[in-house]
């Protein structure tokens, strides 16, 4: 359909055909108040909301935040605003400039630590009014929200991150939220990326605050993302399961090649030390244990026990040397006593000399001068005589006297 191009009219107001615009915005300054939100005093303002999300740049585990960068739009209507409605004229746009003319909801959000308008080449923003009164705010805004996270399935874990919104000054009698498009109120680029994580997907809620100051009317939008694990798999996983590998070459090798056992268990113990330290650098001092501590943890233990095992076996090869030697020590010592004492003996030494065989008969011919004088019985006398012949048959006889 054909349309007359705008042109000016004398006092500088715009028109379309037979429509002077600038009329209309100029009556809409009569008896309007800004400071006054619409049906004052009666039913609150329902404001529905949309958001469009163009990219995520940063999701931080340090500082437990993100950034993203989003269209933000609300809707809401104000019947003081309303006019009639025109041929070609349903909807007017106006710039940012016109917001200073008019109430808009005072929209926060709850979980922010950082925002900023987008300015170039000019304010990124603008308002439709449309001939019943409704409106439409649209704003770019990035935004950087704190985003709490549990770590502690790191690196394999889940991270749900929300934005809070919410009126700063009006409760629930004066202004309700709402998602304006139901469950499709949150859109999310098919070009959103990140080096680490995933955009798993997203969900809204509306629920209910309640404050000192009052119950108030929240929306959150949750974005859930997944770590990927390729980084970590190739900088940390591989590379610690391989220094433990390296670890356990010590195993074959001499247990006498000290240098080398030694100059290899302390590489890899040191090695370790410094993946886990640069691994923890880039995470947040957390008091609880991560799935990723366990790992480097485990490979830790098993790399010392490696040189703890060369200090073992080293240990005890030493203790049985030193009983081997101190056994051979004795032996040779008692080696040289006997060589000793045989280079010192000679045909006078009495240990060497014959030895002589004594006649049992003097032995006890001896050992019986030397008792004392008793009688003898003379059966007994007669016994002793026998045994004598009996041992000695070609020794002359003595008869045993009665002393």
């Amino acid at each position: 359909m054909y349309r007359e191009p705008e042109r000016t009219v004398s006092g500088g107001g715009s028109m379309l055909g037979d429509v002077n615009i600038s009329a209309i915005l100029d009556s809409f300054s009569v008896s309007y108040d800004k400071r006054v939100r619409p049906n004052y005093g009666g039913p609150p303002v329902e404001v529905g909301v949309t958001m469009y999300v163009l990219s995520i740049s940063s999701l931080s585990e340090v500082k437990m935040d993100f950034t993203l960068d989003f269209y933000f739009r609300q809707f809401w209507t104000d019947p003081r605003l309303a006019f009639r409605k025109r041929p070609g004229v349903e909807t007017l746009s106006v710039g940012s400039e016109f917001i200073k003319n008019i109430w808009v909801p005072d929209t926060f959000f709850v979980n922010e630590k950082q925002s900023y308008f987008h300015i170039a080449t000019t304010s990124n923003e603008f308002i439709r009014i449309h001939h019943s009164g409704s409106i439409t705010r649209s704003i770019r805004l990035t935004i950087t929200a704190s985003c709490p996270m549990n770590l502690q399935y790191f690196p394999m874990d889940r991270q749900l991150c929300h934005i809070e919104i919410e009126s700063f000054g009006y409760t629930m009698r004066d202004i309700r939220y709402k998602w304006n498009e139901g469950p499709n109120s949150v859109g999310v680029s098919n070009e959103v990326s990140l080096p680490q994580f995933k955009v798993l997907g997203h969900r809204q809620r509306a629920m209910e605050i309640s404050l000192t100051t009052g119950n108030y009317s929240r929306l959150a939008c949750e974005i859930q993302f997944v770590r990927s694990m390729g980084y970590y798999l190739i900088q940390i996983y591989i590379p610690s399961g391989l220094i433990v590998i390296i670890s356990w070459v010590s195993f074959w090798l001499n247990r006498n090649a000290t240098p080398a056992r030694v100059a290899l268990g302390v590489t890899t113990v040191l090695t370790m030390t410094t993946l886990m330290s640069s691994t923890n650098a880039a995470l947040p001092k957390i008091s609880y244990v991560k799935s990723i501590d366990v790992y480097l943890g485990t490979c830790f233990v098993m790399v010392f026990a490696s040189l703890l095992e060369y200090a073992t076996v080293g240990y005890m090869a030493k203790r049985i040397q030193m009983r081997k030697n101190r056994f051979l020590a004795i032996q040779k010592l008692a080696e040289q006593k006997q060589k000793s004492l045989e280079s010192h003996a000679g045909p006078g030494d009495p240990d060497h000399a014959p030895k002589q065989t004594r006649d049992p008969s003097i032995i006890c011919g001896s050992y019986a001068a030397t008792l004392p004088a008793k009688p003898v019985h003379p059966e007994r006398r007669q016994q002793m005589q026998q045994t004598a012949n009996t041992l000695h048959p070609n020794t002359p006889r003595q008869q045993v006297s009665d002393f």
